[in-house]
């Protein structure tokens, strides 16, 4: 196989006579330039000839107490400046690469989480380092809390139905659920109404509001007014339990925060109880027996440390619009 002149030049050159080169220009002396390089003057100027017969070019014209680079030499030490730069950056651009998070965030979520806490925190890592991937999947709370005890997510959000000793459960935030009505209902625009107007209508739930489930605080206040006899819809997604309740179906329970555009536009109506609705807590599970990658340690570290130094009341979302 043949090898062009240019680049027999680059593998044969001895890079330490670009270095010297470079040395010799900037004090525009042999003399000097040894003196700086800790080396015998013979050595440097043999280290210009070498280089010279290398290139095939005169570099400098010097006798007589004189230096001058030739034009060869001043368009050879601009390259060597830009070079021997670039080399200089080596140390500080290796050390940004070794501080660049990259990988993948598996995050698994109940339905109806919906909180700046967490949204925050995904702008702030993709901004901050780009290369990290994120993946965010909806699943009943349950499916949440099975997966990240199996490890097969970064960390889950979601209710908290049973607490199992072997993940960790940090409680992010606090919410309000309301009972709500569609515009075609009948109890719809209707203001200062009681508990007791919702009784004998027709409702739409969440598959976790029973008492032996996550939502246990609206199962019982359901129970408690005779709620829960006709449920005609259930699901286990907010978006379709809107969905229903929009559409007229029945009555229905949602975070009272989640709500408050679809109030304001007339897509919903709020019911009672208007003080003193059911709270329900939602969850950061993390399991501590889960290997993480960097992007997964960084991520979980900054939700937790919102949690630590937020009080619980500013992670508490209002009862009313």
């Amino acid at each position: 196989m043949s090898v062009d002149i240019d680049t027999k030049f680059v593998l044969q050159l001895d890079w330490n006579l670009l270095r010297t080169f470079l040395v010799i220009a900037e004090e525009q002396s042999i003399t000097l330039a040894a003196h700086r390089l800790l080396r015998g003057q013979p050595s440097v100027s043999l280290a210009l000839k070498r280089l010279e017969i290398e290139l095939g070019c005169r570099l400098a014209d010097r006798g007589h107490g004189t230096f001058r680079l030739t034009a060869a030499g001043r368009r050879l030490y601009t390259e060597c400046s830009d070079m021997f730069g670039g080399v200089g950056q080596l140390p500080e651009a290796v050390r940004e690469a070794v501080n660049e998070i990259s990988g993948e965030i598996q995050i698994l979520l109940a339905s109806h989480v919906v909180t700046p806490l967490l949204d925050d925190q995904l702008k702030a890592l993709s901004r901050d380092h780009p290369n990290i991937r994120f993946s965010i999947r909806i699943d009943t709370s349950a499916r949440v809390i099975q997966a990240v005890r199996e490890r097969h997510a970064s960390f889950g959000i979601c209710l908290v139905n049973r607490k199992f000793p072997d993940v960790d459960f940090d409680l992010l935030y606090r919410e309000f659920f309301g009972f709500f009505c569609g515009p075609s209902h009948p109890l719809f625009g209707r203001e200062n109404l009681n508990m007791s107007d919702l009784h004998d209508h027709a409702a739409v739930s969440f598959d976790t509001e029973d008492i032996n489930d996550a939502l246990r605080p609206v199962a019982l206040l359901r129970s408690k007014w005779g709620l829960d006899y006709d449920v005609v819809g259930r699901s286990s997604q907010l978006e379709e339990v809107r969905r229903m309740i929009e559409c007229g179906l029945g009555i229905g329970s949602l975070p009272i925060h989640v709500t408050e555009r679809d109030v304001a536009s007339g897509r919903l109506w709020r019911l009672p109880p208007y003080a003193d609705p059911p709270e329900v807590d939602i969850y950061l599970v993390t399991n501590p027996a889960k290997r993480l990658n960097r992007a997964e340690e960084l991520m979980i570290g900054r939700l937790k440390r919102v949690i630590a130094d937020t009080p619980l009341a500013e992670r508490t979302y209002k009862t009313a619009f």
